[in-house]
């Protein structure tokens, strides 16, 4: 096993330093809400590159322009890029209006002593059907405002276990963007992914789902009032889930929801045609900093890889990770390290994708088992530290009904991402590989 080259792992370095650095600067000396997100994530990444593109003199520019172009044109690549856009569209479609008539639907059918509960599953639902747990939490955290007031739940529990359910779709959804990156960077069928990694997040939703029923048991919950919803307005999720979970193409998939979104909204008057084309080009456009992120790291690691310096880590980690359980322990080290140091699992997911496929065939891990230990232990990571996106869009959301809530108070009632790290534990180390 080479030794490769250190040094070529400095672009790396200098945009963890600028990222990382900075975030912790803004998010507690300087005291700027949201701080780690007032650093544009895309200039890191282009001053990484500057520095990737500087190294090796001995090699031409154009040589260097090359070796970057072949990495950022690769199939998988490209695949992402167009089932970015694609998802960010369905999501423009079918809006928050429809989300809304999902939580508010399953809330209206479950007794008022099992809200906890709901609120668990509701997330989950809403985060698989729109891809995406910032857009859940910041959907389902005012309802879960609402249930603590009218029903004396403790408002972190409440506000925790939306973060809980939000990051098993962020896990499992066939249109969010972990998933998408995952698959396309190991080269696996999302389906097989899907049933990978279910077989790991299933265990760990419905230990949650009775370690909650058992700390709310016996509380006194007054009545609550459930606003009105069009339960025509699921129909767009519903198709997608059900499309993703038997196989059909993604794009056919994402394009039935357009289309049946689109409908609906125009025939219920939800949306006009006009607004309907600007909410398309919106979500579109909300996919771009993704985007672009995949575009500068894929030319970043080209250059990486190009300079030794993915035979470095994997000489790393070949030297401390022993077999093929060892080799997945590593790979899902290896990826929440990247998501502890940029606050992103997809950005994590998407730097660690060519390291872990090297690893993949060095270890003899399938490609929808690397898929599946890379999302998972991404969103695990992802879903409990305190300067993440999931949990400043809780603390702010809660915030601007009223309520003071700090992280440190939520992260006790993280259940699900705990369980799903035991669950990926026991997955790795007992759990047998499935034979294709």
């Amino acid at each position: 096993m080479k030794k490769g080259n250190v040094r070529a792992l400095l672009p790396i370095g200098v945009f963890l330093a600028i990222y990382l650095g900075l975030g912790l600067i803004f998010e507690y000396g300087m005291k700027i809400p949201m701080g780690f997100y007032n650093i544009p994530i895309v200039v890191a990444f282009l001053i990484a590159l500057l520095v990737a593109c500087i190294q090796n003199p001995k090699l031409k520019f154009d040589d260097k322009l090359d070796i970057m172009a072949r990495s950022v044109g690769d199939k998988n690549i490209i695949t992402m890029i167009l089932i970015f856009m694609e998802a960010g569209i369905f999501v423009g479609v079918v809006g928050r209006s429809s989300a809304e008539s999902v939580a508010y639907f399953l809330l209206s059918i479950i007794p008022a002593r099992f809200a906890v509960a709901v609120i668990f599953v509701v997330s989950a639902f809403v985060s698989t059907a729109m891809g995406t747990s910032v857009g859940t939490i910041t959907l389902i955290t005012p309802i879960a405002v609402a249930v603590s007031a009218a029903s004396g739940f403790s408002l972190p529990l409440c506000v925790g276990t939306v973060m809980g359910g939000a990051m098993f779709g962020d896990n499992l959804s066939f249109i969010s963007d972990t998933t998408i990156a995952a698959c396309n960077g190991q080269g696996c069928a999302m389906k097989d992914k899907f049933r990978e990694n279910f077989g790991i997040a299933l265990p760990a939703a419905l230990a949650t789902v009775v370690l909650i029923l058992v700390l709310t048991m016996g509380a006194d919950t007054a009545g609550m009032e459930i606003p009105a919803y069009n339960l025509i307005q699921i129909i767009p999720y519903v198709l997608v889930l059900i499309g993703g979970a038997i196989g059909i193409n993604v794009f056919v998939v994402l394009l039935i929801g357009i289309l049946s979104g689109s409908a609906i909204m125009l025939a219920t008057g939800a949306t006009a045609a006009t607004a309907l084309l600007a909410n398309m080009g919106s979500g579109a456009s909300g996919m771009f900093e993704t985007t672009m992120v995949a575009i500068l790291v894929s030319a970043i690691c080209g250059l990486v890889r190009e300079y030794g310096g993915f035979e470095a880590l994997l000489y790393f980690i070949k030297h401390w990770f022993k077999g093929n359980k060892g080799g997945q322990l590593g790979m899902g080290l290896l990826v929440g390290a990247m998501d502890i140091a940029t606050a992103n699992n997809t950005v994590a997911i998407v730097m660690a994708n060519p390291i872990a496929k090297e690893m993949s065939q060095d270890y003899g891990i399938s490609p929808r088992k690397a898929a599946s230990i890379l999302d998972t232990f991404s969103c695990v990571f992802q879903g409990v530290i305190p300067y993440g996106a999931q949990m400043l869009v809780a603390i702010s959301a809660a915030s601007e009904l009223g309520y003071s809530i700090s992280a440190f108070e939520i992260m006790p009632n993280l259940f699900y991402p705990y369980l799903l790290l035991v669950s990926s534990l026991i997955f790795i180390f007992v759990v047998p590989e499935r034979k294709k």
